[in-house]
């Protein structure tokens, strides 16, 4: 099974791993949703207007109201950092890499971020607090326990993005919370022109993305996979989650006549190494036709399985249609 950390990073409204959870070895308890599964409904390039709004309700629930736009904002979920990148603000303090990347603040930049301890699972309650926000973001499955803890100190907004829709969504309520309209529009419009480009040439071939640290890895899917909700517009995307926690086998994947297979090294415990470089240990790896045809794609982490925003999410588009030629 994948660790703690790894399924956070991918969890779903239901606090479960965002992804089935895959073994890379042992018999299959069923076999996998096939088929084509590209929609017919193309993304609608329109951005609506973004009206500024002083509150909003959660994905739990519960209202976010704020007396004042909010300047102090600490993100514990790479999604929030996304977010704020495409706005033009930086983050009172963060929990992760994701601003470290090129296309975000860059090394420079980020080391001007303070970062809260405890890492992804555990931030530390007094260290967010430290930095006197205006309002915390965070996966509501994973930091929505801290709330009682932060209540009255500041406002907490959890967030529980599982399709692009969601993060485009949660795009427009924080522009429109920060005041960043215009800004939120221009993002919005971006990246549905790049989706709505990618939709007219679509590839022939079929995709998949896994993940994990070792031979236990996982496969991404559309229907709550932000990253894998977007394939299947412009390629051929073999995989559906089967709604719970399964057991998988190499065989599977190989049977899926994967022709390019993006991989998504996830480094906790102290592993370390490639995620396709321990998977080619085992013999079928090479007779999959991507392995075989020199068609595995090692991506950014950070940026495909964290970052969930539209800016990541047109790094993968660059990346992913480049690849699918």
């Amino acid at each position: 099974m994948l660790s703690a950390p790894s399924r956070a990073v991918r969890s779903r409204l239901t606090a479960v791993v965002l992804g089935s959870v895959l073994v890379g070895c042992g018999a299959p308890s069923e076999a996998p949703a096939q088929g084509k599964a590209r929609p017919v409904a193309k993304a609608e390039v329109t951005v609506e207007p973004i009206k500024a709004a002083t509150e909003l309700t959660d994905v739990n629930g519960v209202r976010i109201a704020l007396e004042k736009k909010p300047e102090r904002i600490v993100c514990l979920f790479a999604l929030c950092d996304d977010i704020l990148t495409e706005l033009g603000i930086v983050p009172a303090a963060t929990n992760n890499a994701l601003l470290s990347r090129p296309r975000f603040l860059g090394e420079a930049g980020a080391k001007k971020v303070p970062v809260v301890p405890g890492g992804f699972i555990a931030p530390e309650v007094e260290a967010i607090l430290s930095h006197k926000p205006d309002l915390v973001i965070g996966l509501g499955d994973t930091h929505g326990k801290l709330a009682p803890a932060l209540k009255g100190a500041t406002t907490f907004w959890a967030m529980q993005p599982e399709t692009w829709e969601d993060s485009v969504g949660y795009l427009r309520d924080t522009a429109a919370l920060t005041g960043r309209t215009a800004a939120g529009e221009k993002a919005e419009k971006a990246f549905r022109a790049k989706l709505a480009a990618a939709e007219k040439t679509p590839s022939d071939k079929t995709a998949l993305i896994i993940y994990g640290s070792d031979e236990n890895f996982g496969v991404a899917t559309p229907d709550g996979d932000v990253t894998a909700s977007l394939f299947p517009r412009f390629a051929e995307y073999p995989w559906k989650s089967r709604g719970v926690e399964g057991s998988y086998s190499l065989e599977e994947i190989l049977a899926q006549d994967v022709d390019v297979l993006f991989v998504e090294t996830m480094s906790f415990g102290g592993a370390d190494g490639k995620l396709s470089e321990k998977l080619a240990k085992n013999p079928l790896w090479g007779k999959i036709p991507a392995v075989r045809d020199g068609a595995v794609h090692e991506v950014d982490s950070e940026v495909w399985a964290k970052g969930r925003g539209t800016r990541s999410m047109g790094i993968v588009l660059d990346e992913a249609t480049a690849a699918l030629r």
